[in-house]
Formats: C-alpha cells, structure tokens, sequence
C-alpha cells in the first residue's frame, strides 16, 4: 500500500499555491500598513504553556493537543494556537520595554488532534494580529478587528459579518457564572455529557456547545450583558461605537464565548455570508502575560483560518490573476551546448532575464513544444556551433524570424525585444 499523509494532514499542491501566496501577501500588506511587525515562534513548545494559558478544562488542553516526551524527557507539544506562544515571546526577550502597544502579527501551521471535516484539519495554518499594551484602551479591540476583516474583505469576499460578544472581567463573571450554574442545574438532564461535566468547572462553554439540545436551552440562559461592571460595560460600548464609526457590519451574539480560558471582555468572530464556520475570530486576554509570570499587560488579539479562507474563494469561484513574466525559453542542441547551458542560464539570471528550460530534454522538436506550452515571446537556441563561436540564435516565436547574436550581446539584445 502507497504512503499517504496522516489522518487530518494536507499537501498543499502547486495547483492551489496561488490561493496561499496571495492569501500570505494580503495580510503582510495589511499587517504593513497597520505597522504590525512579524513575530516567529517555535512549532514545539512546552506543554505547560498551553495548559497554564488555554485552560486545563478546554477541549484543547483536554482532548487536542499533539504532546510528547523529548529524549531530554521535556513534555513538548506542537502549538495548537498562536497566542500563548507570542504571550510567551514578549515575556522571555522583555518585550515589555519597547514603545507600547507592542504590535505584532504572525503565520504558519498549527496542530489539534480533532476528528478531521470540511474546513477543520490536524495541521491547519493562521494568520494573526496581536496588540499588547499597558493600558486596555478600547480602540485596541477596534484595531484588532479591523485588521482581521481588512485581510479578509482584501480577498474578494463579500458579505462578511463581526458577530461580537463581551464576557465580562474577574470582577463580574464570577456572579454571572454561578447565575449560568443556577440556570443549567435544574435543566442538567438535558445536557450532553460534555457540558454535564462542564457545568462545574467551566459553565461559559456551555454557551458554546453545537449540541441541538444544549443549542435549544441555551435561548433562555442568562446573558454576560445584563451581569457587566461599571468599567466592563463602559469598555464594550465604546468598542462598538469604534466598529460603528468604521462601518463595519456586526451583531451581538450574546452566546459568543470562545473556546479558550485566557479571554474575557471583547470576543468576536468573523463570518461571510452562506458559510458555517468562522473565518476570523479573538478576543482580549488582559491576564494572560501576568499568568505566565510577566508583569501586568492588557492584550488583543485575532486569528484567521487560512483552509476555511481557501474553502470560501473556491466556493465563491474567486480568481486571482496570475502575475506573469515575460520568459524567455532556453533550448540546447548537443551535449556540449547541454554542459554551457547552466553557465549560461546563470548569466541570464544576473541580467534579471527570467528563463525557462527542459534540460532534460534533447529533441528539439519536444523543446519548442515546452516553448509553445509556456506561451514564451522568445527561444534562445543553443547548439555545438553556437557553443563553439560563442553565440547563440534568438527566434521570435510570434512572428517566426530570428538572428544569431554574440553571447557578449545576449542579454541586452533580449532585453529590447521584450519591451
């Protein structure tokens, strides 16, 4: 039996690069204008990391994570998400000391142990803006979210929603959670196992849960926003006056909660219209630095799932133009033209001169078929004589005429006629 990629994982073919390629300089520009500077972490990281972070009773820490042992008998894991990893960065090299907010942004792959479907991979990639500061200024929320939806809405795809959500502080949650508590006890019969056992230790995600009988009590629950403070509700107005002022389309979803242990006030999601799942989602984790042993820092992030950005520009019979070069087309006659022919290509490079070639190939014939094929403007041809007199034949392949130049004269002669 042929090998095959593990369960979950994906080759990216080069049919589908121009989706990533274009996807990968569409947030660098965003990130660029809005002067957030690039950050790389390691694809391994401690195990303690994300279970100090995510949260202990998350179905990430619980059931998703990729742990193992080093030969040095470290617990090490392959990231699950990005976050944690920049938290962790900004405390290890004291990024704290560099003009705040600290404005970072990031990309590559991340990795859950999760039942593989459309739009949901084991080895999954995303793009993510994060925003530490010392101070929790709102407008931050409102810069996070507007770099999320300015990368999106820059691919093409239209009709994105923000659906938003605040969960409160330390200060508040702790009564709307033991509220949320008193509300599922007496309807506990009709919950699923996972949210039973969530009841105690992490009622929020009840909220979350796709389950279609949690999804119908859930209706009633009592919602974050009637259980704010003073200073969290003030915080989630101004957050959306902001989003208003930028005209950008949201809902409150006062179901929205996150997955993940480190947030609280702001989450969102973002979502394009005719699609399930989100494209975009994050929140504020003003606890996350300290809880990791770094000094107080508010902090907001976002991330966007690339597979679920390439499943909506498929659907959407999204296209983006290839960017083509005129190339020209190297063809060689002859091993001794054969052995020239690197020192030759080498030559062209030097000049900015793009090439293409079938080295592999000897027939002529089949090498002005790959010319053709590639829709190249112009053939060198390259054989034993023109090897030994140092020159080479330049064929317009539009018009059918050619003429022998000195190698000397190649590049600019070439040059002229690609104008």
């Amino acid at each position: 039996m042929a090998l095959q990629t593990p369960k979950g994982m994906h080759d990216i073919l080069p049919q589908d690069q121009v989706f990533w390629n274009r996807i990968k300089r569409q947030v660098k520009e965003i990130a660029e204008y809005y002067s957030f500077l690039r950050i790389d972490t390691p694809i391994l990281e401690r195990a303690e990391l994300f279970e100090r972070s995510l949260g202990e009773t998350t179905d990430v820490v619980e059931k998703q994570m990729f742990v193992f042992k080093s030969k040095g008998k470290d617990r090490l894991v392959l990231r699950p998400e990005g976050t944690a990893s920049i938290a962790r960065a900004y405390i290890q090299h004291g990024l704290s000391h560099i003009a705040q907010p600290l404005k970072l942004y990031y990309e590559g792959p991340m990795f859950r142990y999760e039942q593989p479907q459309a739009g949901r991979f084991r080895q999954f990639h995303q793009a993510g803006f994060e925003m530490i500061s010392h101070d929790d200024d709102p407008i931050y929320d409102a810069q996070v979210i507007l770099a999320c939806y300015r990368a999106i809405e820059g691919l093409k795809i239209k009709k994105l929603t923000i659906q938003i959500n605040t969960i409160g502080c330390k200060n508040c949650r702790p009564a709307y959670r033991q509220k949320l508590q008193n509300y599922y006890k007496s309807r506990e019969r009709h919950l699923c196992r996972d949210c039973r056992r969530r009841l105690t230790t992490n009622p929020l995600r009840l909220l979350d849960c796709q389950n279609k009988d949690c999804q119908d009590l859930k209706k009633d629950a009592p919602i974050m926003l009637d259980n704010l403070c003073g200073f969290c509700n003030s915080h989630f107005k101004a957050v959306l006056e902001y989003i208003e002022e930028l005209k950008l389309p949201y809902n409150l979803n006062n179901h929205l909660v996150r997955g993940l242990d480190y947030y609280n006030r702001t989450v969102f999601e973002i979502f394009a219209e005719g699609f399930y799942s989100a494209l975009a989602g994050g929140g504020r984790y003003d606890y996350l630095i300290e809880l990791l042993g770094g000094r107080h820092s508010s902090a907001v992030g976002g991330a966007i799932g690339l597979e679920r950005l390439i499943e909506v520009i498929k659907a959407s019979n999204i296209i983006f133009p290839m960017k083509t070069k005129n190339k020209v087309f190297l063809i060689h006659i002859g091993n001794l033209a054969k052995k020239k022919s690197l020192t030759l290509i080498e030559e062209l490079r030097n000049n900015n001169i793009d090439i293409l070639e079938s080295l592999g190939k000897d027939s002529l014939k089949a090498q002005l078929r790959s010319a053709d094929k590639f829709k190249c403007p112009l053939a060198l041809i390259f054989g034993q004589k023109e090897a030994f007199e140092e020159s080479i034949i330049i064929r317009d392949l539009h018009y059918g005429t050619q003429e022998t130049v000195p190698l000397k004269k190649m590049a600019d002669v070439i040059k002229r006629k690609l104008k």
